[in-house]
């Protein structure tokens, strides 16, 4: 492997959403990058990367591919890897990785986990109650009134968590969640407190105990216009959130993000990597909702967006220790992403449908299509997924990004997407 940081690196990306794409965008930039591998990938990715259909959460696989193609430093883009150990059995094979060990992912693996560290760290967060038997979790409901929210503990690809308005739903999510036969861990669900206020994202590279903070989002998780509807991975996001005063990014380092470190340097699992905070903000004072141990999707792709080729640069700083030496170079901008998704999502969806358009958009540093659930066939580019595309701007103002995130949307021909037409409202309002 070549030495840390060096120039002609052999950079391996694992993942194959929106997320990755734009992760891989921002690194091609780079010049240390001479060689950009990405697994699985997408239709998107595979236009700027050689692809590798590996299995990412098979340890032996993912550490095979780096040694066989000779990998300088591998980025962990999604969750589940983590969760499965990917990192540590890289890094026990002497591989540079981005992304936290197994036991320190459980901040977004086990939501009950989370719970605990907030519980030890006096961290400002939701009451709440754990259950692993539906009778117990049924009985808190009914004592505790609606609205509450019902989180299963464990991975659900962002669409674990309901927030009921009245009881029936809140019942209903719990029947779900105790009828679909998780094995993951002991604690079933977790119940909270409904927490008022207005949600947004913050991000922060973190190597033990340093932290660098590297920007602000705010996501669209509601499925319809107006936040209506289930909830969804992410319909949409724009970055900076104008919510996040640097006041209160102050309060949630020190009362926050910098507690959590110190507790998972204390229980012997120190954390490496990005820490996705998302957060409830009321009164100028923020809460913890949950903590993410990768980038969001698709608050990811504005991030990348406005960062650009120095990405690299940050990511391979945080694994091998050199966070102080960081410096970020922001420009005054904003970005903005439109999700495009296949009719039915969150719910059924019909793969195979033929996706035009795409070929004929502009790709520059001011805008992007990343792919997500995308694939050829016969020349054609097809939907294989719920969330398929997701088109990016940036822009001097918000609304000028706005603008031409959703040209780029309504410039595809695929009767069978769709994409919210309010992405951004919140900021622009």
């Amino acid at each position: 492997m070549e030495s840390k940081g060096s120039l002609n690196m052999n950079i391996l990306i694992l993942g194959s959403g929106a997320r990755e794409h734009a992760i891989a965008w921002a690194v091609k930039q780079n010049p240390k990058c001479s060689r950009l591998l990405v697994a699985p990938g997408n239709a998107g990715i595979a236009d700027i990367a050689e692809i590798s259909k590996t299995n990412i959460e098979n340890c032996d696989e993912v550490v095979d591919l780096a040694k066989r193609e000779k990998i300088d430093f591998v980025i962990i883009g999604p969750e589940a890897p983590l969760a499965a150990g990917v990192s540590d059995a890289l890094k026990n094979n002497g591989f540079l990785v981005f992304g936290p060990t197994q036991a320190a992912a459980n901040l977004e693996v086990s939501k009950s986990f989370m719970k605990e560290i907030c519980t030890s760290a006096n961290i400002p967060t939701a009451k709440y109650a754990n259950f692993n038997d539906l009778v117990s979790a049924k009985k808190y409901i009914a004592e505790q009134g609606a609205p509450i929210v019902i989180k299963a503990d464990g991975l659900a690809a962002g669409k674990g968590v309901t927030v009921a308005m009245d009881l029936p739903t809140a019942y209903q999510a719990l029947e779900d969640i105790f009828s679909s036969g998780s094995k993951n861990l002991e604690t079933k669900v977790v119940i909270e407190e409904f927490m008022e206020g207005e949600e947004a994202s913050f991000f922060v590279l973190c190597n033990g105990q340093k932290l660098l903070p590297i920007g602000t989002a705010q996501d669209h998780k509601r499925v319809g216009d107006g936040d209506t509807g289930p909830n969804t991975g992410g319909m949409g996001a724009y970055s900076p959130a104008p919510i996040l005063t640097e006041k209160i990014e102050d309060s949630v380092i020190e009362e926050i993000i910098k507690p959590t470190l110190h507790e998972m340097e204390r229980r012997g699992a120190p954390y490496q990597g990005v820490l996705y905070a998302g957060l409830m903000i009321k009164d100028e004072k923020a809460r913890l909702v949950e903590y993410n141990a990768r980038f969001g999707d698709p608050e990811c792709q504005p991030l990348m967006m406005r960062l650009g080729a120095q990405v690299l640069d940050l990511l391979i700083a945080t694994s091998n220790g050199d966070l102080d030496e960081c410096h970020i170079s922001w420009a005054d901008d904003h970005a903005l992403c439109v999700v495009m998704a296949s009719i039915g999502y969150p719910g059924k969806i019909k793969k195979g449908s033929i996706i035009k358009g795409v070929r004929n958009l502009s790709s520059s540093s001011s805008q992007m299509c990343f792919h997500a659930g995308t694939t050829k066939e016969a020349n054609n580019l097809v939907a294989n997924s719920g969330r398929v595309l997701s088109f990016t701007a940036r822009g001097k103002t918000l609304a000028e990004a706005q603008s031409v995130a959703y040209e780029m949307a309504k410039s595809i021909d695929w009767k069978e997407g769709f994409y919210r037409t309010d992405i951004g409202w919140r900021a622009l309002l």
